[in-house]
C-alpha cells in the first residue's frame, strides 16, 4: 500500500518527466541553432545610400527626394536618404572623400574636377563615375526693376548674388561677367542661395541674382509677386565670348510665357548629371540609372523637372567616365 508520502514522491516523478517531455517536444519543433534566418525568414540588410543634391530652394533637392523616393520604393533592399548642400562644386568634392554616395552636379564642374581645373585648381578628383544626365541646366539671372539693371553690363556696381560657395552657379558666374567685361570685384558680390537672394531682393537688399534652376523657377515666380524683374540675357557677341571659355555651355531659349507675361528668354544652360562614388556595386548602379530613367513618369508627381529626364539624352554632355553599372544599361538599350 503506498503511503501518503510516497504518493507526493510519485506525483513530483509524473511531473518532471511530463516537464522534460514537454521541452523535448518543443526542440524537436525547433531545433536548437536553427533560427528564422535559415528558414529564410530574416529580412534582407538595407543598403543606405547617402544623395546630395543642392540648397532647398532650388532643384536639385526637390528633384533629387522625388528621384529618391522612387529608387527607395522600386529597388528592393535600398533606401536613399537626400541631404542638402551648397550644390556642384561641394557635391563632387563629398563624392571624393566619401562622405555621399551619389550626387547632381553640372557637367562641367564635374569635368573641372576630372581636370583639376577651375574651382579644383591643382587638385583634380577622379574617383567619382558618370551616370547619366538627369535635366538640362537653365542658368538664370534676374534683376529687380527698380536698380536700373536692364543688361548683364548694367551690373558693374550693384548688389549681386553670384551663387552660393561651393555651387556650380558660384564657379560659372564670375565667366559670365568676363564675357560682358566684368569681374566679381566689379560689383558687390554676395554668395546667398537663391532663396536668401530673393529674400533680399524683396526687402530691398539685393539689386540683382543668379542661379541654375529649371523654368519655370518657383523662386523667380516668387519674386515677382513682390517686385517687377528683368531677364539677364546672354547672347550675341557675349555667348560667343562665354563658349569659347566654356565649350560645354549651349545656347537655351526659355519659350515665352514661362514666366507669364514676359516673352522668350535667351540664356544659357549646362547639364545637371547624376554622379556615383566609383567603388559603388555595378549591379546597384545598374539598378539606379535603370529604375530612373524607366520611372520618369513616377518621377515628374513628385517634381516636374521630373519629365525631362530622357534616355535618349543621357549622355549629352558627359565628359568624365562612366560608371559600369551605367554602361551596362546603356549597351543594353543600345545607346553604347
Amino acid at each position: 500500500m503506498m503511503t501518503k508520502r510516497s504518493f507526493v514522491l510519485f506525483l513530483v516523478f509524473v511531473l518532471v518527466v511530463s516537464v522534460a517531455l514537454v521541452g523535448c517536444s518543443k526542440q524537436e519543433a525547433k531545433p536548437e541553432g536553427k533560427s528564422d534566418a535559415a528558414k529564410g525568414e530574416k529580412k534582407p540588410e538595407v543598403i543606405q545610400l547617402s544623395f546630395s543634391t543642392g540648397g532647398t530652394a532650388g532643384t536639385y533637392y526637390p528633384l533629387g527626394g522625388a528621384i529618391a523616393n522612387v529608387w527607395s520604393e522600386k529597388i528592393e533592399g535600398v533606401q536613399v536618404t537626400i541631404q542638402p548642400s551648397g550644390a556642384s562644386v561641394e557635391n563632387i568634392r563629398l563624392l571624393g572623400n566619401g562622405e555621399a554616395d551619389i550626387v547632381m552636379a553640372m557637367n562641367n564642374i564635374a569635368d573641372d574636377a576630372w581636370n583639376g581645373k577651375g574651382a579644383f585648381e591643382g587638385k583634380p578628383i577622379k574617383n567619382f563615375r558618370a551616370v547619366g544626365v538627369v535635366y538640362p541646366e537653365i542658368i538664370q539671372g534676374v534683376a529687380v526693376k527698380e536698380s536700373g539693371i536692364k543688361t548683364v553690363a548694367d551690373l558693374k556696381g550693384k548688389r549681386v548674388a553670384l551663387g552660393p560657395v561651393g555651387s556650380g552657379t558660384a564657379a560659372t558666374t564670375p565667366h559670365i561677367l568676363k564675357a560682358y567685361g566684368l569681374t566679381p570685384d566689379d560689383v558687390q558680390a554676395n554668395y546667398d542661395t537663391f532663396g536668401d537672394a530673393v529674400a533680399k531682393m524683396k526687402d530691398g537688399h539685393l539689386d540683382a541674382g543668379w542661379n541654375v534652376l529649371a523654368a519655370p523657377a518657383a523662386a523667380i515666380v516668387d519674386l515677382m509677386t513682390a517686385k517687377e524683374v528683368v531677364f539677364l540675357e546672354i547672347k550675341g557677341e557675349q555667348l560667343k565670348k562665354l563658349q569659347e571659355q566654356f565649350p560645354l555651355v549651349a545656347p537655351h531659349v526659355i519659350p515665352a510665357d514661362t514666366y507669364k507675361g514676359y516673352p522668350e528668354i535667351h540664356t544659357i544652360a549646362l547639364q545637371a548629371v547624376l554622379y556615383v562614388r566609383e567603388d559603388l556595386d555595378e549591379d546597384l548602379v545598374y539598378n539606379l540609372t535603370k529604375v530612373m530613367y524607366e520611372n520618369t513618369a513616377e518621377i515628374a508627381k513628385g517634381h516636374a523637372r521630373g519629365d525631362q529626364i530622357k534616355l535618349e539624352n543621357a549622355l549629352n554632355g558627359v565628359t568624365t567616365d562612366l560608371h559600369p553599372g551605367a554602361e551596362k544599361y546603356y549597351r543594353e538599350k543600345g545607346i553604347l
